[in-house]
């Protein structure tokens, strides 16, 4: 989370002071509008920080405000984004108010389209959804034989007559269309509250890099050769427009129910999914930021993703919220949202672990280890939300499921997208496409890192060592620590990993000369007299003293 300067410092384009009302201790009561006009020197939109008594008091602020996932255990407080009625209302109350000044400031500077750049000016790193959108349909145009780019529904707007001509909900599938399936499938969602605006660019920029490496990088050759990428990058476009012109907008653009305004109309896409659908965290106000729509699915866009992940995985969990999805559930689900730095898997409806919370949390671990956020529960970590799209695929079908809460801000800098959340999202998401034919075991075992050959390049007969490091550590600890194991074997495969059926293993062994360690460096002898001329894809996969064996990493060997 951002640190932010507390106490009374004016900013004159806005009039924030007061900047921090106090009473001895948070109040329980709840939030709602006053019949008095508000301060008149505060701003539209405000960005603070909100106190709260308790986990009980914090649920009920998830049903009244807009709140982030910037939640502080420690001190108390969570960020919201309040209207002046809010304020005051918070303020009367007895609560501890922070504005913070920046933010605030952001969130209250509108944009106008500028046609002679690229990108949302002002934050010319995010692309807009006609950019977005354009830039997929060429990622199929330019490698055709891996990438398609579908159209799954369609947004509000679209299916309303006399309004915006609104968007088709798409999907980018990034796959070798040459090799049959089934294949195991990880789909990546982005966008599906509009004003988050590091989420679109996140997963197109990770599909963008998958097929571009695909033929030259062994990884990304190897994962769309025996995987599938499923990416909707904008999962509620309409409002993703009016969030590009500088409008703190999170719900689709559904006109029908209150009397709200441009930022307040709408259905909370993500309270409107099925599973778990009016529970706690979901307001039943119209023009509420968490409104939840007035029955579960109403919405068009979450009716197409709902049946898109439907048609993607099998249902592998039992109807009883205690039932387990079995150890060998294929498929993984990732929904990107900002901010406030988390790794979050259901459930949010309750503080009770799900079913597979073990094995949810040590994927979480994984996760964390790359991008360093706190790995755990929705509502144990922040507060209840349900409805959310991650808890329907969980839910439903036992589908390793979770949100990504990047970075600090909704509209966060370019500086900070490019230098932070790309570098510390991207090798997650290659994790969680490696991971994605059998995620709940594979997390529990070792990484396959730093792999060579002592020649890349040989002429047929020719011996090759390939050397690798098996480490059973990498994981994150912000949330918990995971118990590391003792290396108990590695090995490699050529040209088609170990779970193809008749593909051979070969053993490589500790350098040291022993299995004895949580790291270990291990090699062996690739014979090439066998092999065809031509490159050949090596694969090295470890396993721990408990059986798990980790996912593959490849290098490519070049036979002449």
């Amino acid at each position: 989370m951002s640190s932010h300067a507390a106490g009374l410092v004016a900013v004159a384009a806005l009039a924030l002071s007061p900047l921090t009302a106090q009473a001895n201790s948070p109040s329980e009561t709840p939030v709602r509008s006053e019949a008095r006009k508000p301060d008149p020197s505060l701003p539209p939109v405000i960005v603070a920080k909100v106190s709260f008594s308790s986990r009980e008091d914090l649920n009920r602020l998830a049903e009244k405000l807009d709140l982030s996932a910037a939640v502080d255990n420690e001190r108390n407080t969570v960020e919201a984004i309040l209207s002046p009625e809010q304020y005051d209302t918070l303020v009367k109350h007895g609560r501890r108010v922070e504005i913070l000044e920046e933010q605030t400031r952001v969130m209250n500077t509108l944009r106008a389209s500028d046609m002679s750049i690229s990108g949302i000016p002002g934050y010319t790193c995010y692309r807009t959804v006609n950019e977005t959108y354009a830039a997929m349909s060429q990622l199929a145009t330019t490698y055709p034989n891996i990438a398609a780019w579908n159209d799954i529904g369609d947004s509000w707007d679209k299916l309303t007559a006399g309004g915006n001509l609104g968007d088709d909900i798409r999907v980018l599938v990034l796959t070798n269309k040459s090799r049959p399936g089934p294949k195991p499938r990880f789909f990546l969602m982005g966008a599906i509250h509009a004003r988050e605006y590091t989420t679109a660019e996140m997963a197109a920029r990770f599909a963008e890099q998958l097929a571009s490496k695909y033929g030259t990088d062994a990884d990304a050759t190897w994962l769309l050769d025996h995987h599938e990428l499923h990416v909707v990058v904008h999962s509620n476009p309409d409002g993703r427009r009016i969030a590009e012109q500088g409008y703190s907008k999170r719900k689709n653009t559904n006109t029908t129910e209150g009397a709200c305004t441009t930022t307040s109309w709408g259905v909370d896409l993500n309270r409107n999914s099925s599973f778990d659908w009016g529970g706690a965290g979901a307001s039943t106000a119209y023009c509420n930021d968490t409104y939840r729509g007035r029955s579960a699915v109403s919405e068009p866009e979450t009716q197409a993703l709902e049946n898109y992940i439907l048609s993607l995985f099998p249902d592998q969990r039992g109807p009883g919220s205690t039932d387990p999805a079995p150890a060998d559930t294929t498929g993984l689900m990732i929904s990107l949202h900002s901010y406030g730095g988390y790794v979050l898997y259901p459930w949010g409806s309750t503080t009770t672990p799900p079913p597979n919370a073990t094995q949810l949390r040590t994927l979480g671990r994984k996760f964390n280890y790359f991008n360093g956020y706190q790995a755990c529960q929705v509502a144990s970590c922040l507060y209840a939300a349900t409805g959310s799209t991650d808890a329907f695929a969980y839910g439903r079908l036992g589908v390793a499921a979770y949100t990504f809460e990047m970075g600090g801000a909704f509209f966060e800098s370019c500086t900070t997208f490019e230098s932070t959340i790309v570098p510390k999202n991207m090798p997650a998401l290659w994790y969680a496409f490696k991971a994605a034919r059998r995620p709940y075991q594979v997390s529990a075992g070792p990484d396959s890192v730093s792999l060579s050959l002592s020649a890349s390049t040989v002429t047929q007969g020719t011996n090759v060592t390939l050397t690798a490091q098996a480490n059973d550590t990498r994981y994150g600890t912000n949330g918990g620590t995971e118990a590391s194991q003792t290396i108990a074997a590695a090995r490699y495969t050529i040209d088609s990993p170990s779970w193809v059926s008749g593909t051979p293993t070969y053993a490589l062994s500790p350098v040291d000369g022993s299995f004895n360690s949580t790291v270990e460096s291990v090699q062996g002898t690739v014979f090439t007299s066998g092999l065809t001329t031509g490159r050949h894809t090596l694969f090295v996969e470890s396993q721990d003293a408990s059986g798990n064996w980790g996912v593959p990493t490849a290098i490519f060997l070049n036979v002449q």
